[in-house]
C-alpha cells in the first residue's frame, strides 16, 4: 500500500463534529482512486492528512509503511511525494506569472538553476501552457487555473496526486482535457486520488473507489461491486451512476415483448443512450 490511515481521527476547533473519526483506509499503488460522499464527509480533510497540513489527533497516517513525521525537513519530502490540487485554484496559484508559479515550488527545495529552468519548460510543454507562460495569473480563466495548479504540483514529480473536485465548474470541453491530461500522468506511473460528486466519472474513470460518510468509510471495491450495491448508496442518499438506471430499465424491458420492451426503452431511458439501446433490440 501507498498511504495508510489508521484509525484516524479529526475534529476542527469550531465543530461539534468529528471530520474523521476512527478512519481506516489503505490507497493500493498504481491504481486510480475515486472518493465519493456529500459535502462534509471528511474527503478534503482526508487530503489534508494525507499531504501533511493537518496532523491526526488520534491514530496515525502512514506513508510506504512508515509512520509520518511532521518535522519540516520530513514534511518537505513528503510533498513532493504526494502533491495536492485543491479544488479552488486561487488557493493554490501564489506567482505572478505562469512561469513563475510553475518554478515556485522547485526553488523553495533549493534545487541548481538548470534543472529548475529544464523542469518548468517540460511542465509548460506537458500542460499546453506555452502561450501562457508570461501571462498574469490573475488573467486566466477558470479552466487555465486549474490547469497551472496541476502543472504546479506534477513539476515535483509526485508519487500519489491528490485532486479535490477537479472537474468542478469545468465545462465538458475543459473536462475531456482534464481527464486525457490524468490518463496519462497515471500511465506514467503516477497514483491518483480524486474526490469528486460526479458518479457518472467515477465509474467510467477510476479502478477503486471509496465511500465516505461522516468521516467513516462505509464501502470500498471495484466500480462495479461498490455500484452494485444500490440499496446502501441510497440509503446514504448518493445514488448510482447512469448506466446502472439505464440496465435497470433494459432489464424491465427485456422481462416483456418486443413491442413492450420498445415502448418502455423509448419512453424511460434518456434520449442520449436511447437510440443505442433500440439498436441492440432491432439488431438482435
Amino acid at each position: 500500500m501507498l498511504l495508510e490511515f489508521e484509525k484516524v481521527n479529526y475534529t476542527y476547533p469550531t465543530s461539534p463534529q468529528p471530520a474523521l473519526q476512527s478512519l481506516t483506509l489503505r490507497i493500493p499503488r498504481g491504481k486510480r482512486c475515486a472518493l465519493l460522499g456529500h459535502n462534509g464527509c471528511g474527503k478534503t480533510t482526508l487530503f489534508l492528512l494525507a499531504n501533511g497540513l493537518y496532523k491526526p489527533q488520534g491514530g496515525a497516517v502512514h506513508w510506504q509503511g512508515s509512520p509520518m513525521r511532521y518535522d519540516r525537513h520530513s514534511l518537505m519530502d513528503l510533498r513532493q511525494k504526494v502533491g495536492l490540487v485543491f479544488q479552488d485554484p486561487e488557493q493554490q496559484l501564489v506567482a505572478s506569472t505562469v512561469e513563475e508559479d510553475i518554478s515556485y515550488g522547485l526553488c523553495n527545495l533549493g534545487l541548481p538553476e538548470p534543472e529548475v529552468n529544464q523542469r518548468v519548460e517540460k511542465a509548460i510543454t506537458t500542460f499546453n501552457l506555452s502561450e501562457l507562460a508570461a501571462c498574469p495569473v490573475h488573467h486566466l480563466s477558470l479552466g487555465q487555473k486549474k490547469r497551472v495548479s496541476l502543472a504546479d504540483v506534477m513539476v515535483l514529480q509526485p508519487e500519489l496526486l491528490l485532486l479535490d473536485e477537479p472537474t468542478a465548474y469545468l465545462d465538458q470541453r475543459h473536462t475531456r482535457d482534464l481527464m486525457t491530461k490524468l490518463r496519462q500522468i497515471h500511465e506514467m506511473g503516477t497514483t491518483i486520488v480524486m474526490a469528486t460528486h460526479d458518479l457518472d466519472l467515477a465509474y467510467c474513470w477510476a479502478d477503486w473507489i471509496f465511500i465516505l460518510d461522516h468521516g467513516t468509510l462505509v464501502l470500498e471495491g471495484t466500480p462495479q461491486d461498490v455500484f452494485a450495491q444500490r440499496s446502501l448508496l441510497e440509503s446514504l442518499q448518493l445514488g448510482v451512476p447512469l448506466v446502472f438506471d439505464v440496465l435497470d430499465q433494459v432489464a424491465e424491458a427485456l422481462s416483456k415483448n418486443s413491442e413492450q420492451a420498445e415502448y418502455q426503452v423509448t419512453h424511460s431511458i434518456p434520449e442520449q443512450l436511447r437510440n443505442r439501446i433500440l439498436d441492440v433490440f432491432r439488431y438482435s
